[in-house]
């Protein structure tokens, strides 16, 4: 009896939330087609595939290719490009979006601050395949750049696009120029949440700006700044395929030549698919590792977490 009367209720309720059911039917099915299915390809990590045998003859091979990961130096090459990467990519671009939405928030003149913010957003809506173009035109060797520093500087043209060790410091850049802005919403989002009597409050008790951005600003911003922080990490693996792939040429492969675009060169290219996955699998457990580290490690500072 209590077993019908529950399955009743469920279905009650799904009649009445029947609406907002197919609001998030979409996204249901994005992450079911894209995300869900696709899994099932994680067991060609542990087979000897080959697409004339098919998947389901494909003999199993157990570990060999979680073997052959750390047996490749040119594998434990692209994952110290890659934890490089996304680590300057953390320590140099996710605090400009902090340090630009606290400068945003500074602003009282709502005009003025709502143009800078459709300034500061307008890089996110170009691609990379735009943007890295841009970069080609701007350092190229006969390039705005080197022609100011031949013609008016006179130094030697610099290779920037060839100069692997100039490779990094140049993807930082496209990352803070590009996705910066857009990184301050949901700081500006949480900055929106503040009572302004807490700022009255603090004028009249004479602190400065510094101070109120110090003892309150600053404050209602840790706990995004921490579940954004987990989630990047989550991401530590993964450096972003069309940006490096874009600007990977011979010269500088040896510093550039991340996980993703090492997946696609041995999957895709070299029709390696059972060490292109095991790899990509390796990437994928290495991201929730850290992300479950990461979460516990905020909650012992007192934080609420991810989860």
């Amino acid at each position: 009896m209590p077993t019908k009367r529950k399955r009743k209720s469920l279905k009650n309720k799904l009649w009445r939330d029947r609406y907002l059911l197919l609001l998030i039917l979409p996204g249901i099915l994005y992450f079911l087609i894209y995300r869900y299915i696709p899994m099932a390809g994680i067991l060609l990590a542990f087979k000897d595939y080959s697409p004339f045998r098919g998947f389901a003859d494909s003999p199993w091979v157990g570990l060999k290719y979680f073997k052959l990961i750390f047996e490749d130096a040119e594998v434990i090459q692209v994952i110290w490009n890659t934890l490089q990467i996304s680590m300057l990519q953390i320590f140099f671009a996710f605090p400009i979006s902090i340090v630009l939405a606290l400068m945003l928030n500074e602003i009282r003149n709502q005009v003025y601050k709502k143009f800078l913010q459709s300034i500061v957003y307008l890089p996110h809506f170009l691609s990379w395949v735009v943007v890295v173009g841009i970069t080609v035109i701007f350092l190229r060797s006969e390039g705005l750049i080197n022609n100011v520093l031949v013609n008016f500087l006179e130094i030697n043209p610099i290779p920037f696009l060839t100069d692997p060790a100039l490779f990094k410091p140049i993807v930082i850049f496209q990352v803070i120029w590009k996705e910066s802005g857009w990184g301050t919403i949901l700081f500006l989002a949480a900055l929106s949440g503040v009572s302004p009597h807490l700022y009255e409050a603090a004028v009249i008790d004479g602190a400065s700006r510094l101070r109120q951005m110090w003892h309150i600003t600053l404050p209602a911003l840790k706990s995004t700044i921490v579940i954004l922080l987990i989630l990047r990490l989550g991401n530590v693996m993964d450096s972003g395929f069309e940006q490096i792939f874009l600007m990977l040429n011979p010269f500088n492969m040896e510093t550039g030549n991340v996980l993703d675009t090492y997946v696609y060169f041995k999957g895709i290219q070299q029709a390696n698919f059972s060490f292109a996955t095991a790899v990509g699998l390796f990437k994928g457990v290495i991201g929730l590792i850290l992300v479950v580290l990461a979460n516990r490690l905020a909650k012992k500072f007192g934080e609420d977490g991810l989860y």
